[in-house]
């Protein structure tokens, strides 16, 4: 990934919180035909530290948990807040009209080494740990206990987990750092006046950058 040093996020803390926040990862693998990407909700461990493991499931008839190569790290990519960005937002613009469109977003790229885990145990506990997670708060939170036993046993045999043991994080916040402040303040005003959840999302990212 092409990385300006302006745009980069090292904070652990910051990248640890996309990737909670926006679980939906783009595994990127390299197997018998090339390079392969599969797009699956994982769980982020922080431990161990200082990069943490991700956790997942596949289907069994997947080939991903068997076809990839173990002697090379995997890439899961967590996209974050996204926003396209006006010109017209620049204040630069009114005085000279030198500025062109741009795309602002955040992103977490996770290296590390991948391993297949068929245990129904660890399974289940996985599965466990995901619908609380993305239960909580609804009204009435389903379990896996709301389904019956043997109908949950069957599924647990048709699915394979997938665990990786991170060796890096690169973060990359595109964020308007590259922009004067009153071109911030603009494109902050107009992000919000776009309303939708990614442009809130981005404005806030924008409004907390410390002025030069």
């Amino acid at each position: 990934m092409y990385l300006p040093a302006h745009f980069e996020e090292q904070r652990a803390e910051v990248l640890h919180e996309l990737m909670r926040r926006h679980p939906l990862g783009m595994l990127v693998t390299v197997g018998q035909e090339g390079l392969n990407a599969n797009h699956l909700p994982f769980e982020f461990d922080p431990q161990p530290a200082p990069f943490g493991t991700l956790r997942a499931h596949v289907a069994r008839s997947n080939p991903v948990w068997r076809d990839f190569s173990a002697d090379l790290e995997t890439l899961v990519v967590f996209q974050g807040a996204q926003a396209y960005i006006s010109p017209s937002w620049y204040a630069t613009k009114r005085e000279h009209g030198k500025a062109v469109p741009t795309y602002n977003y955040m992103v977490v790229h996770a290296y590390g080494r991948m391993r297949a885990v068929d245990d129904p145990a660890w399974l289940r506990s996985l599965l466990e740990r995901l619908t609380d997670r993305h239960e909580a708060g609804r009204p009435e939170p389903w379990k896996l206990a709301d389904a019956p036993p043997d109908f949950i046993d069957r599924q647990l045999a048709a699915i394979v987990g997938i665990e990786i043991s991170l060796t890096r994080l690169i973060g990359k916040w595109k964020v308007s750092q590259n922009q004067p402040q009153a071109n911030r303040e603009g494109v902050v005003e107009g992000l919000r006046h776009a309303g939708d959840e990614n442009a809130l999302a981005m404005a806030r990212a924008v409004s907390q950058l410390k002025n030069p």
